[in-house]
């Protein structure tokens, strides 16, 4: 098994134009990852998805930001098996389980390195509809060295910080241990 892969995506449309707000709907315009095994940072095009999901399938542990309620849910029209089976750690559901509500990426970006996001998900979305792919590749990857940034952050410190009513405010994190052990490939097809 590999290492670590931390994981952003990018989607064609936003959930005004697909019915029922459907993340399946929404298609794929890219998916950015940085890899610890390789120590580099990529961007998948629809056309390299099997490339992606060949990553993903060796991965140790899958890192994202919001990732369990959206990231992986968009992107499972494009697998065969099931990514929610895959060893995952969302730091938004680790953050939102101890402060008992969700915060923005660029807060803790902000509070916590000194960095802001590049701009927003809908820009994203503008840059594919106008064909602007180094663009939305560079956002996309900016969104996935902030969440790997933080994720090593929180593991070495232990905490991360945001801002809050009266200040800067700090959440407690542990994300020491979480990734699997073993020599297998995260097999996700029913049986």
């Amino acid at each position: 098994m590999g290492k670590p892969v931390v994981l952003d995506l990018e989607t064609k449309r936003s959930f005004r134009e697909v019915p029922n707000a459907d993340h399946r709907l929404l298609g794929v315009s890219v998916v950015g990852t940085y890899s610890y095994e390789t120590d580099r940072f990529r961007a998948y095009r629809e056309e390299e998805f099997d490339e992606l999901f060949q990553l993903l399938e060796r991965s140790s542990l899958i890192i994202g930001f919001n990732s369990r309620e959206f990231d992986l849910p968009v992107l499972q029209p494009y697998y065969v098996g099931r990514v929610d089976t895959f060893p995952q750690l969302d730091l938004l559901e680790e953050i939102k389980n101890s402060l008992g509500k969700r915060i923005a990426l660029n807060e803790f970006a902000t509070e916590t390195l000194g960095v802001k996001k590049s701009g927003h998900g809908l820009m994203a979305i503008t840059y594919f509809n106008e064909g602007r792919w180094d663009e939305l590749i560079n956002y996309c990857l900016d969104d996935v060295r902030i969440t790997r940034d933080l994720y090593e952050y929180g593991k070495k410190n232990g905490v991360l910080y945001y801002k809050g009513p009266f200040g800067r405010r700090e959440v407690r994190v542990n994300w020491n241990g979480r990734e699997q052990n073993g020599t297998h490939l995260n097999l996700t097809l029913p049986m």
